[in-house]
């Protein structure tokens, strides 16, 4: 049986830290895994500790290239999705490589943006991210794109229960 703790650790691809933190196992479907975090948690960003001031879900998808946040007001973002390596769990620690990419689905307006291109372009390089990798977090990023603007789930509605237990 596993814990109602996770620990959600994500680096970037030269194994340095980005995000470190604890999220409380929701659920598990034919999605993924869903992951809440709650105001006040404790958190790691970019190496420095940090206090999350609004609460979220994560889903952990099964063997994708990306994972996603669903946010509640009032932060700007509706969905945030982070183009990352599939997950690899060890116990109850899931491991993502973050993979710089952004698709980004804005609150009130529906508008869907790709961001980081320009870092994307930039760590390809320095950390010599092989083509296959390469492919894997384009082809990620342009489902999304369109996946997070035409109503496709779990983007349109089936986060909302699980935002709701965190809110």
């Amino acid at each position: 049986m596993s814990s109602d703790v996770v620990r959600v650790v994500y680096r970037k691809y030269d194994g340095t830290a980005h995000r470190d933190y604890p999220a409380r196992r929701l659920t598990e479907d034919d999605l993924g895994v869903w992951l809440g975090v709650t105001t006040g948690t404790e958190s790691v960003y970019h190496g420095r500790p940090s206090v999350e001031q609004i609460p979220f879900v994560l889903l952990v998808p099964h063997d994708a290239w990306w994972s996603a946040m669903f946010n509640p007001p009032p932060r700007t973002s509706e969905v945030y999705c982070d183009i990352a390596s599939p997950a690899r769990w060890e116990g109850d620690t899931v491991h993502l490589i973050d993979l710089d990419l952004d698709v980004v689905r804005r609150r009130g307006t529906g508008l869907v943006e790709l961001r980081d291109e320009d870092e994307f372009a930039e760590h390809r390089v320095r950390f010599g991210y092989p083509e296959e990798t390469v492919a894997q977090a384009r082809a990620a990023a342009e489902w999304l794109y369109v996946a997070l603007g035409d109503g496709t789930e779990p983007f349109a509605s089936a986060y909302r229960k699980w935002l709701a237990l965190v809110v």
